[in-house]
């Protein structure tokens, strides 16, 4: 005979793959959404109505009472948990089963009403359908309901509020979920935009490549070449050949090092557009002119992230209606402000503005935030320019012969 460590293992597999989530549930939605999928069973609480009923009945606690609710609730337990793990097309059927068990509970067992709640809501906590449809279903149901409560003799007092109840609860978890799609879809579109963009800037990046170092390696190696074809017989013209290999190479490095420049700071645009599509999820519109053409790679990427947090900031706590984004040059310093009109209050320095401070600080700059109660929150950076400018300089041109132009390749006789 198996014993008995032999036999849970297999039940524990078997009760995992009834209650796998399907790619489309409910509780696959919330892991997509970063949700534990338990913090939703805290609206199993609602089910203490089943064991209050009885406090309104002669009968009270009996054990009839208890013998129903033995055989009932671990089967309604077990219809809730299938409706949030099951497929869209099924969490439906599921929903129903709750109402239909407690249309036939109804007889001899008035808690089970509530699973019927509990079904009329699931109908729309999981399953995709419209408003229209979903409340003709519930209006149907609610109907068979109260006509087997008259035909019963159910006190008009004790079931009234089933359908008001169901109703309003199961419109609120409507635009619940509804919310949440458009947020999940919202999502997509923001993932799908960052990945194309990723995909266009590779893509250019590769072509700038091939096009800056296909002719000068080419030209290189001819000139190698030709200056070994020249070593023995004409040792002068070799070594011009050398040098002027070594200057093509030389401008070579200066324009790589000014490409891999360009291509850091394009972090900067990349972030206003990504900034303004995040905003966008949320209802908020997004102003702002584009940066200033020369920064620093350094500066672009701190204030890239800056961005970034100020735009997450405002999404998550401003509840603003507009946001606005402005740079300004004053001599050797820049200032960018991060505005917006939402409620205000920021007074505290969370990890998000100390990491932005932070990394203002790094570049020698400073950064000031005003957000009077009710009136939104300005975040103004201002940074130098004159010492960034002088080190980028400095570590993009490495020699002064870099900035040479490339020579063109000289005839000699092989």
């Amino acid at each position: 005979m198996p014993t008995m460590s032999a036999v849970l293992p297999a039940w524990r597999r078997r009760l995992g793959r009834w209650f796998q989530p399907a790619p489309d549930s409910f509780v696959a939605q919330s892991l997509r959404l970063g949700k534990s999928p338990w913090v939703d069973a805290v609206h199993l609480l609602w089910t203490a109505w089943v064991f209050i009923t009885p406090i309104f009945s002669d009968r009270g606690w009996d054990a009839r009472w208890w013998l129903c609710t033995a055989l009932s609730y671990p089967l309604f337990l077990f219809m809730y948990a299938k409706s949030a793990v099951a497929p869209r097309r099924q969490a439906r059927v599921w929903g129903e089963a709750m109402a239909l068990l407690s249309l036939v509970l109804m007889p001899w067992y008035p808690s089970g009403l509530t699973y019927f709640v509990f079904g009329c809501v699931m109908l729309r906590g999981c399953a995709a359908m419209s408003p229209r449809r979903y409340v003709a279903i519930i209006a149907a149901l609610n109907a068979a309901m109260l006509l087997e409560a008259w035909l019963l003799g159910y006190a008009w007092q004790a079931v009234i509020s089933i359908p008001l109840t169901s109703f309003i609860i199961g419109m609120i978890v409507h635009a619940e979920r509804a919310n949440e799609e458009v947020t999940a879809k919202l999502k997509l579109s923001h993932e799908e935009v960052r990945r194309l963009a990723t995909i266009a800037e590779r893509e250019r990046i590769g072509r700038d490549l091939h096009d800056l170092l296909g002719h000068t390696l080419s030209l290189i190696t001819l000139k190698l070449e030709l200056s070994r074809k020249l070593f023995d017989r004409d040792a002068d013209a070799a070594r011009r050949e050398v040098e002027e290999a070594e200057r093509v190479a030389r401008h070579a490095l200066a324009e790589v090092r000014a490409a891999v420049t360009g291509i850091r700071a394009t972090d900067l645009a990349a972030e206003l557009a990504s900034s303004r599509l995040l905003l966008a999820a949320t209802g908020v519109p997004l102003d702002y002119a584009p940066p200033p053409a020369d920064l620093p790679a350094e500066t672009g990427r701190a204030l890239a992230l800056v961005l970034r947090e100020a735009a997450t900031n405002i999404a998550r706590h401003a509840q603003a209606s507009h946001a606005r984004i402005a740079w300004e040059r004053q001599g050797d310093r820049l200032r960018l402000c991060v505005s917006d009109d939402g409620r205000g209050g920021a007074h505290g320095e969370g990890n998000g503005l100390a990491g932005m401070r932070e990394r203002v600080r790094a570049l020698g700059g400073t950064l000031a935030i005003d957000s009077p109660r009710g009136r939104g929150t300005r975040i103004e950076v201002q940074v130098p320019l004159r010492a960034a400018s002088a080190s980028s300089a400095a570590s993009t041109v490495a020699e002064p012969s870099a900035s040479m132009p490339a020579p063109t390749l000289q005839g000699h006789a092989a």
